[in-house]
């Protein structure tokens, strides 16, 4: 009789969206995984309860008070959990020698020494952050590729294309055309150009068809979550920048498609649910249930598709161009990208900007920092400081 042995799974950014998603799909395959470590930025409580459910060894807060008092709250219910804090702790679950997949779920550049660390001990790593290879590119697959690590894309767009592509990537470069990934739109996709000063963070946070958190939603709102996607397809599947193509698809059935050189296209379709790219990440080259629902074709209204040259979206979205701007500039150029905009969608978040300065702070600070090719994990880090630096002044020079 064969026996299935669980994969040990450390999941990083565990009370975010797509961490309480990937907790959701695990518990419904308790014959296959156990959670090995988790990790939380400050919600205690939502962290607590996973680990009642979970148990696991780990459990990683980002500062030492919100540690203390997870810990003591751990005690006080009898769990074993060992409660540790800081980026080295998250880092040091992430390539944890009992660990099999790590879920990289940590929003923004913060993520970014965690997937490093993850991908030099050769784990399954299952990419949700897109900022981390936004910001490490060429150094970050380097890594990949020396530690031995199986790196699967997460976001919907990308697990999307991974699908679509033959399971042998050694002919993806004589058999594809082209990757064409989709964008819902985002709240904005009617509004007047001219009305985009008037929107209050609320707003932009209100996405039509998928829940996420605040930061990805108000780049959603912007489109800069594609220019980020985009940026993560030229590394991921080692295409030409100019072989990637956005369209516009309101209704986020088709997640994205690969056109090959015969032109035919293949997609991958879904409800606008992330379980689905997570499930797949967790049991590839298998599939499981993943606890979303299915398509019913019957109910499908229509499916639509609109160019980024139509409807105003170059005057809606300016940022989107900035994506193959900074591919063709020099190495690090994406690092500043990121950082610019992790600054101005927070600057934004808090009132100190406009939604509609976003893209202004970002085009700036591009403008002023200069790069040079990162060579390791601390210059990407100085690289990500002195473009957040440049940013703040830039928002605190424009700011309403």
């Amino acid at each position: 009789m064969n026996v299935l042995v669980k994969q040990r799974i450390a999941v990083l950014g565990s009370t975010g969206s797509i961490g309480v998603s990937t907790l959701d799909v695990i518990a419904r395959h308790p014959d296959r995984f156990e959670v090995f470590a988790l990790s939380a930025s400050t919600q205690i409580e939502l962290m607590l309860r996973q680990c009642v459910q979970f148990k696991p060894v780990f459990a990683v807060m980002a500062s030492e008070s919100h540690a203390i008092e997870l810990e003591r709250k751990c005690r006080d219910l009898g769990l074993l959990t060992r409660v540790l804090w800081g980026a080295s702790a998250i880092t040091m679950i992430a390539s944890h020698e009992l660990v099999d997949a790590v879920m990289a779920a940590i929003v923004g550049a913060a993520g970014l020494a965690s997937c490093l660390g993850a991908a030099r001990a050769g784990k399954r790593l299952l990419l949700a952050n897109k900022e981390a290879l936004v910001v490490g590119g060429d150094f970050f697959m380097q890594t990949v590729a020396k530690g031995g690590a199986k790196l699967l894309p997460i976001d919907s767009e990308h697990s999307a294309v991974f699908q679509s592509l033959p399971a042998d990537a050694s002919v993806w470069a004589s058999q594809v055309d082209k990757i064409i990934l989709t964008a819902s739109g985002g709240p904005f996709r009617r509004t007047d150009p001219l009305e985009l000063r008037h929107v209050t963070p609320q707003q932009a946070c209100a996405h039509p068809n998928w829940v996420m958190g605040r930061k990805i939603s108000v780049d959603s709102a912007t489109i800069m979550n594609k220019a980020l996607e985009v940026i993560e397809a030229r590394f991921l599947f080692g295409v030409a920048s100019n072989q990637i193509e956005v369209v516009i698809h309101p209704q986020s059935v088709i997640h994205s498609m690969v056109q090959y050189k015969d032109n035919s296209v293949v997609a991958q379709l879904g409800t606008p649910d992330m379980k689905v790219p997570i499930a797949y990440g967790l049991s590839w080259p298998d599939r499981m249930a993943s606890g979303a629902a299915a398509l019913d074709f019957r109910a499908m209204a229509d499916m639509t598709f609109e160019s980024l040259d139509s409807h105003g979206h170059k005057q809606r979205f300016p940022g989107l161009q900035l994506a193959w701007s900074v591919l063709e500039a020099p190495s690090g150029s994406t690092a500043v990208l990121n950082a610019a905009n992790e600054v101005a969608v927070a600057a934004f978040l808090d009132g100190k900007i406009r939604f509609d300065q976003i893209h202004g702070v970002n085009l700036e600070t591009l403008e002023s920092v200069a790069t040079a090719i990162p060579q390791s994990l601390e210059d990407l880090l100085a690289l990500d400081a002195l473009s957040r630096n440049a940013a703040n002044r830039v928002v605190g020079r424009v700011g309403v």
